[in-house]
């Protein structure tokens, strides 16, 4: 019950330690729009674990504080077909947030009157049509092209947000997982805004591809934009992370356990949690030792396998599976695709396919040209440990068919 460290998804950690720079770039970022002045959004880069997504929970917080109106999605992979309606719904609840209906005055009922124009679309799926009982405006956000439609409803609630002396900003994890059309609609309604100096903005966190996914969307993403990259937590910041919720309760680390744990976990969010939690379990003083920790760290292991790491291998396939074991051969850093190809007996272009399903499935990230590496922290450490002996598939031939007579 007092156990105060937090290893779940997401889940916010009692202290929010080492990510002040963030938080106040946020803050910078909401005072400037309101006052009319542009300032650079930004997109979080980072590894799985680092707290990208606790990070975008504490911008919700500060948003709300400064009267912003927030929207929050999760983007995925097999959703992209449904953004604008996940969109239109989103935005929708925030102009109804913006002002009642009974209080809409003609900026307000012009952005619903857009919104509802947005609200009937016509793809490769055929139209379809979200219940918004407002007549929609001709010639807006009517064009059939995602981003000159987008556009057009972020402007009109932008003025709407702006005559009501409130802001919008739109919040989106996870957001490599965005299709192309989607992210590339998104950074060009933001920008419009930006030129018509609108209380509007787009926040993202995402794996460390997004910066290079951005840039080939919108050449001017970099100008747009700013790409902070969070990682381990460092010096006094990680100690802390462990040893203040402890002490909130009470309870106070050795020097020596503190140095152990940052052995074990090197700074990782996430991995401190998780041991935190552990040795929570195994202590029984208010002095945790460096024998605690030592005791513990079996279980932190095994956690960390059964779940953390597990999870990712499940949803390999054997031929996914040995790609990743032949890099985790190869060491814990970045791997030239060569060398991966090398060690599993096959050609580059043999095994390109596989590289690029595990990147699209986001196990993977390329940090330069030609390297791939895990976006996971220790993925390597695991991979050897649940993958003792690489197995490569043999490569399936091409059955031979037989002339139509």
């Amino acid at each position: 019950m007092d156990n105060p460290y937090t290893p779940n998804a997401g889940a916010a950690p009692e202290i929010l330690i080492g990510r002040d720079a963030q938080t106040e770039a946020f803050e910078t970022l909401l005072k400037r729009l309101s006052r009319g002045r542009s300032e650079q959004s930004m997109i979080i880069t980072g590894l799985r674990g680092v707290g990208k997504t606790v990070l975008l929970n504490r911008f919700v917080e500060i948003a709300i504080a400064s009267k912003w109106e927030v929207i929050e999605l999760e983007a995925s992979k097999h959703n992209n077909t449904h953004f604008r309606q996940a969109m239109f719904s989103q935005l929708k609840s925030a102009l109804l947030r913006l002002a009642p209906r009974a209080r809409w005055t003609a900026r307000g009922k012009r952005a619903a009157e857009v919104l509802s124009a947005f609200a009937v679309s016509v793809d490769g799926q055929g139209a379809w049509s979200l219940s918004w009982d407002v007549p929609p405006a001709e010639g807006f956000a009517d064009h059939g092209d995602l981003g000159m439609d987008l556009t057009d409803v972020l402007v009109a609630i932008g003025e709407a947000a702006k005559e009501q002396e409130k802001g919008l900003v739109i919040l989106i994890d996870e957001v490599q997982f965005l299709g192309s059309p989607q992210l590339e609609a998104l950074i060009q309604a933001v920008h419009k805004t930006v030129q018509k100096k609108l209380p509007v903005t787009f926040v993202g966190a995402g794996l460390p591809q997004i910066t290079e996914l951005a840039g080939d969307a919108k050449s001017y993403a970099e100008r747009l934009f700013k790409f902070p990259k969070i990682g381990s937590l460092e010096g006094d910041d990680a100690r802390k992370a462990l040893t203040e919720p402890a002490a909130n309760e009470g309870a106070i680390f050795n020097e020596d356990a503190v140095d152990l744990a940052m052995e074990i976990t090197r700074g990782y969010p996430y991995f401190i949690q998780e041991l935190g939690y552990q040795v929570w379990t195994v202590a029984n003083a208010h002095r945790i030792t460096r024998d605690d920790v030592a005791i513990a760290k079996e279980a932190y292991d095994s956690k960390l396998d059964g779940s953390f790491f597990r999870v990712r291998l499940d949803r390999s396939t054997p031929l996914q599976t040995a790609y990743m074991r032949a890099m985790a051969e190869l060491g814990p850093g970045a791997q030239k695709a060569s060398d991966v190809a090398r060690i599993m007996g096959r050609e580059s272009t043999q095994v390109g396919p596989t590289r690029a399903e595990l990147i699209e499935m986001g196990l993977l990230y390329t940090p330069e040209h030609g390297y791939a590496a895990f976006t996971v922290p220790d993925f390597d450490q695991f991979m050897l440990r649940a993958v003792p002996t690489l197995d490569v598939p043999a490569p399936q031939r091409r059955k031979k068919t037989t002339p139509t007579p």
